[in-house]
């Protein structure tokens, strides 16, 4: 029985990709380490902050992660006004409601920033739990942060369905026992569905309760819709 949905939280929930990137550009330019928009995109893969500065800067010690860390948010809050829900969100979350199904976050993001920008939308009280990168010990592509939120929604993994937008989120959202939507474009589809999504759609206006509930009950091989 479907009870519940899991939502990752930059791409699916809000449209923040432009403007991480930008920020992670700014950032990186600033400490000395300029990188090419295909360097970028290693950014958007659903990663921790502390992996991503790994990534770029090498071992860094805690002191120094937190400092950058705390510089990156500041460039990203500079550039968080453009910052939308995506496309049929509303809707989605209101036939959700309707349904009473417990609607969670599992982000790969910091806390103060998925509270920063659900705070600015409007949108904190409609999850229930929001569980981020400062909850857990491991990221995506480990099961830990859909574990957790499935956890405090006092809901078992089988009875929820997540969406995310990266293959590491997919991947985490399948090993944790659950059935996973693919939130992306004819580009990635096929990385989300090797990954183990069900399906992939390319916002919320192509997707409805009844759809999930239909997804949720059948057995059908992965497909993009």
């Amino acid at each position: 029985m479907l009870r519940g949905v899991i939502f990752d939280f930059d791409g699916v929930i809000v449209d923040s990709h432009p403007a991480h990137k930008r920020a992670w550009q700014r950032f990186l330019e600033f400490v000395g380490t300029p990188v090419s928009e295909e360097d970028l995109e290693f950014v958007l893969g659903g990663r921790t902050r502390e992996d991503i500065l790994r990534h770029f800067l090498g071992e860094l010690d805690a002191n120094t992660i937190a400092e950058y860390g705390h510089r990156k948010e500041q460039m990203f809050r500079d550039e968080a006004g453009s910052i939308q829900t995506m496309h049929g969100l509303e809707g989605f979350l209101e036939e959700l409601e309707n349904a009473e199904l417990a609607l969670g976050i599992a982000s790969s993001g910091s806390r103060t920033r998925v509270g920063f920008l659900l705070d600015r939308l409007g949108l904190a009280k409609r999850f229930r739990v929001v569980v981020t990168a400062d909850d857990v010990a491991r990221g995506k592509p480990d099961p830990a942060l859909f574990l957790t939120a499935a956890e405090k929604l006092k809901i078992g993994p089988v009875n929820l369905v997540a969406f995310d937008d990266a293959a590491s989120g997919v991947t985490a959202a399948t090993a944790a026992g659950m059935k996973c939507v693919g939130i992306g474009n004819d580009s990635s589809s096929s990385v989300l569905l090797d990954a183990g999504a069900s399906c992939v759609v390319e916002d919320f206006r192509s997707i409805s309760y009844y759809k999930l509930q239909t997804l949720f009950l059948s057995a059908a091989p992965a497909q993009k819709q």
